[in-house]
This record gives structure tokens, C-alpha cells and sequence, in this order.
């Protein structure tokens, strides 16, 4: 059956006055056009952004106002890109931001917090960024919801479309990890599986988008998607008592993230919700696919794509990455850095965190981890630096991924004696078994 083509959305029309939101505009050339289902500059091809009138967001953006709204990202209403928040959707955001004092030390960081992202509706911080692309999709009234992804999305946009009633189709590799597809399934999404890697799905998709005219909340809904990551920013603000840290560490993929997290922090300041003052921004990549890593490494924003990722982190293992030369310069600017992390490494912090913490990332959340410890051992960050760690998906999404590498406390069980952590052999359902057991003999 051919795919029926469709006109995309129609622009809004041009702002008044007392627009909050004045439009797109090039990030690039910095060419402006109205508000619209599109995410690529007509004249020079570069990536759009959503533009705001600060002045007007002032007005009602206070800290006083903040604290008086429900929790949720929409309590920030004015610095994302709708003119009023969405009916229906997801309870999104306001997840805690925690003291990491028993990890801190293991990864050399005398003051680190965690903001715990696993708490997420799908379990992921992507729930940010498709919360704000679903509510525009459905101003724009797309037939469909639609991603390209490389796991974490698929669950969100899955759980997103079913919240706000409209049909999902997700794209994913074909040897994604089985917890992250059966997830999007459980939504009611139908998930098309590409033989090819996150990049080949993606050109696909591009494609489909053209001739589908379904909201894809990566591709031409992208520029009001990447709007949502800005509230990790404004929540880690308002959770340190309105003042930003010193260092910043998150996992890059596309490097959307990584780059809007920033441009949340500037708006604060511009805002005078917190005062100036220096931020580092530390990434992290899997060494089996690290082009945002290596080109800092190499002293360059010319990102080389990655044509085969090879590592368990496939939530990072995008190749060419749309904004990863915006993060080599962030990184840079700020003076922080960007860190390829070796997979044995992430599955080691993952072990690190859930056991001393109590919270359990996915594979993503460990090479954040990693990449603070590299940045500590760098100099990057300093001693004292109060720093904050991005922990942004679930591990119960990659649950295989802690064993690599680990030496006890496996599944195969039979050797975890009394005091270590694993699985213990099956033990009779006697006080006696369990008393043998402990003293260590037969159970």
C-alpha cells in the first residue's frame, strides 16, 4: 500500500505585539520564519530554533510565580514553545535532584548531585522533549506521532501519542535492546524495525516525513522537541535555590541535549532569575561511538561520522550527530570537555551508583558517570567544584548491560557467599539450609 502524502502544517501567523513567541530563527544564519512544521533553514539548510521575546516572558516568569504552579515542566511555561500548556499529556519533570555523598568519593567528586531523570513517565528524560513536540504536533493536527530512535525515544514518543490519542510509528534499529521495543509495544505503538544502524533508520525517516507529513518528533518537530531538554536546567536552578553549579555532566548523542541545557542556564541568567557566573559542560560518549569525543579530542569541531557503533550504550550510538559540532564548541567555551568511556567502565559506574545510591541508570547514565570521573582526573573539574551528574534513563531498559565485566554478584548464581551481593545457590526451604549456608557449607 503507498503512503499517503499529505501537506505539512500550516504556519501560524506572524506575532503581535505582545508575542511571547516571536517564530524560528536560523541557528546558523539567523534568517527568522513564522512558527511551522519544519526544522531546516530555507536559505542556508542550518538547524531552526524557537525565538522568544524575553521581555514578555518576564512579565509573569518570577520566582514567586514558579513556586506557586504544580510541579511539572510546564510550571516554565513561558521559555517553551506553546501559548498556553497542553490539555492532555504526561506528568513530566520535577524529578529530584539528590546528594551523591557515598558515590562522590569513588569518582574522586567531594560535591556531586544526581538528577534523577529515571523517573520519567517512560523512564527516560526524553519524556521532556516529546511532551512539548506531542503538544505542538497536536496544534498542528498531524495524523500521526513519529520518531527515529535509538530507545529511550521509542517508549517516550510511544507513551506520548497514546496519552494525547494519536497513532505512533517507531523506527528503530533492528537489533535494538528487546526491554526498550517491548516497552514502545506495550503503548500500542507500532515499531517498524530497519535493518541499519540509528543512521540509516534516521535517513529513512527523513524521508517518510516528506512524504507523510506525521510529526516526527526528531525531524520536523525537532525544534520545539530539543525546547524541552531546557527544563533539566531550569530544575537543577530552582533545586540548588535559583543559582546554577559549577559543572554540568550529561551523556551526548545527537548533542540536542548537551546544547540546550546550556541555552536554559543563558535564559535564567538573561531573565535575572540567577545570577552569572561560570559553567563547565562535561560530555560523554561510548568509545565505540564517539564522534562528538573524538573531535575534541582532536582539537576540531569537524565531526568524522561513526559508519559502524559498536558498544552496549546503543541509547548514544548515533554516528553522525546533528548538533555535535554545537557541543564541541559548548564544550570548549565553557571549558569543559568531552569524554569517550570505555564500555567494562560504564557497566562498572552503573554498578557503582545502584549500590551506593540506590538508583539504577541505564547504559547512558553510566557513561555520564565515567565521563565525570575522566573530567575530574583531566582537571577539568576541580576540587570542590560542586558538580551535577545527568542520570537520564532507567536501567531496568537495559538490564544486561551492569554484568559486563563484573566478577560477582552475576546471574548464574552458585557462588555469592553470606555478605557479597548476587544471587546465592537455591537453598531449601528450611532454617537449617539457611544456617548451613551461612557457615558455608551445603545448602
Amino acid at each position: 500500500m503507498a503512503i499517503e502524502t499529505r501537506p505539512s502544517a500550516v504556519a501560524t501567523p506572524p506575532p503581535t505585539a505582545d508575542a511571547r513567541i516571536l517564530g524560528m530563527i536560523c541557528r546558523n544564519c539567523r534568517r527568522a520564519q513564522p512558527i511551522g512544521l519544519s526544522y531546516v533553514c530555507a536559505a542556508c539548510f542550518g538547524p531552526l530554533e524557537v525565538q522568544y521575546d524575553y521581555g514578555v516572558a518576564a512579565r509573569t516568569f518570577t520566582r514567586e510565580a514558579i513556586a506557586a504552579r504544580p510541579p511539572g515542566i510546564w510550571r516554565y511555561a513561558e521559555l517553551l514553545p506553546l501559548e498556553v500548556p497542553p490539555v492532555r499529556g504526561l506528568p513530566v519533570g520535577s524529578t529530584p535532584l539528590t546528594t551523591a555523598d557515598r558515590l562522590g568519593p569513588v569518582l574522586g567528586i567531594e560535591r556531586l548531585w544526581l538528577k534523577d531523570d529515571t523517573r520519567n513517565p517512560s523512564l527516560s528524560f526524553k519524556d521532556r522533549a516529546v511532551a512539548v513536540a506531542a503538544a505542538r504536533a497536536v496544534e498542528f493536527g498531524v495524523e500521526a506521532l513519529a520518531c527515529a530512535s535509538t530507545g529511550n525515544l521509542a517508549g517516550a514518543t510511544a507513551a506520548a501519542a497514546a496519552a494525547v490519542g494519536l497513532p505512533a510509528y517507531v523506527f528503530i534499529p533492528a537489533d535494538l535492546e528487546p526491554a526498550k521495543v517491548d516497552q514502545a509495544l506495550a503503548y500500542g505503538a507500532t515499531v517498524v524495525p530497519v535493518d541499519g544502524t540509528y543512521d540509516d533508520v534516521n535517513r529513512l525517516c527523513l524521508e517518510i516525513a516528506d512524504e507523510t507529513g506525521w510529526g516526527f518528533v526528531n525531524i520536523n518537530l525537532r525544534p520545539f522537541y530539543a525546547e524541552g531538554s531546557k527544563t533539566l536546567a531550569y530544575e537543577i536552578a530552582e533545586s540548588l535555590g535559583w543559582r546554577s553549579p559549577d559543572v554540568v555532566v550529561a551523556p551526548v548523542a545527537s548533542g540536542a541535549m548537551f546544547t540546550r541545557l546550556a541555552r536554559g542556564f543563558e535564559e535564567l541568567v538573561e531573565l535575572g532569575l540567577i545570577e552569572s557566573r561560570p559553567l563547565r559542560f562535561v560530555g560523554g560518549q561510548a568509545a565505540g561511538c564517539a564522534p562528538v569525543a573524538t573531535a575534541w579530542a582532536a582539537g576540531t569541531d569537524v565531526i568524522e561520522p561513526v559508519r559502524e557503533p559498536d558498544t552496549i550504550v546503543r541509547s548514544l550510538a548515533i554516528g553522525n550527530p546533528a548538533d555535535g559540532r554545537y557541543a564541541v564548541q559548548l564544550a570548549n567555551e565553557s571549558g569543559g570537555s568531552i569524554e569517550a568511556i570505555e564500555d567494562v567502565t560504564t557497566a562498572e559506574a552503573i554498578r557503582d551508583v545502584a549500590r551506593l545510591e540506590g538508583i539504577y541508570p541505564e547504559t547512558a547514565g553510566g557513561v555520564t558517570l565515567a565521563a565525570a570521573a575522566a573530567a575530574r582526573r583531566r582537571g577539568v573539574i576541580r576540587p570542590g567544584d560542586e558538580v551535577v551528574a545527568l542520570l537520564t534513563g532507567n536501567g531496568l531498559k537495559t538490564p544486561d548491560a551492569r554484568w559486563l565485566g563484573a566478577t560477582v554478584g552475576t546471574l548464574d548464581g552458585g557462588r555469592v557467599g553470606p555478605g557479597q551481593p548476587g544471587l546465592t545457590p537455591v537453598i531449601r526451604p528450611s532454617l537449617s539450609a539457611f544456617e548451613a549456608w551461612l557457615e558455608g557449607g551445603a545448602a
